[in-house]
């Protein structure tokens, strides 16, 4: 770990120059400097102050950030087969995400369980065949190529009464899958 690169970025983001770090250490700029640099290396009580004054702590200064993950591929999605369907969680461990997108593959003549009233929004984009969208006591015919939204405070579940398969890609925000 480059600890004077660390500080660098931590001072910069806190809009200080390497004077102003200096002056509320009671260290020198030309120190910082070299610091920054990583020509020269604190001592434990030198690291504490300027981390204090950078309003963070070591264990915050040494945690080891684990880069995100952005993009994902068909080795990382989990598939969940059932009478009512198929269920392709798109993102792994979506659940600690703000949405949850899945791909649900509904067979002809069957349906999703129905969905409780939940805390939410939900949307569904219609890739291939039809669906009835079933909202409380109404119900939305939505074909291929259309989408439907959901505030879920009322039952809700998606039904293909028709000969074809469907494949929808659904998004439920909390995640609820």
């Amino acid at each position: 770990m480059q600890i004077g690169n660390r500080i660098r970025i931590m001072r910069q983001r806190c809009g200080l120059t390497q004077e102003e770090l200096a002056d509320r250490c009671e260290l020198t700029k030309g120190y910082i400097s070299q610091l920054e640099s990583d020509t020269s290396s604190p001592s434990i009580a030198t690291l504490s102050d300027i981390l204090e004054a950078l309003g963070t702590t070591p264990a915050e200064f040494f945690k080891e950030e684990q880069e995100e993950k952005v993009v994902f591929t068909e080795a990382d999605y989990f598939e969940k087969e059932s009478d009512t369907g198929t269920i392709t969680w798109l993102v792994p461990n979506a659940q600690k995400n703000e949405m949850e997108p899945i791909i649900a593959r509904i067979p002809p003549h069957t349906s999703t369980t129905v969905d409780m009233p939940h805390e939410g929004e939900e949307f569904g984009y219609v890739m291939s065949g039809s669906v009835i969208v079933h909202i409380g006591n109404k119900s939305y015919r939505c074909k291929e190529k259309g989408t439907f939204y959901i505030v879920s405070n009322k039952p809700h579940y998606i039904e293909n009464k028709y000969d074809k398969p469907a494949k929808v890609i659904w998004v439920a925000s909390p995640p609820t899958f």
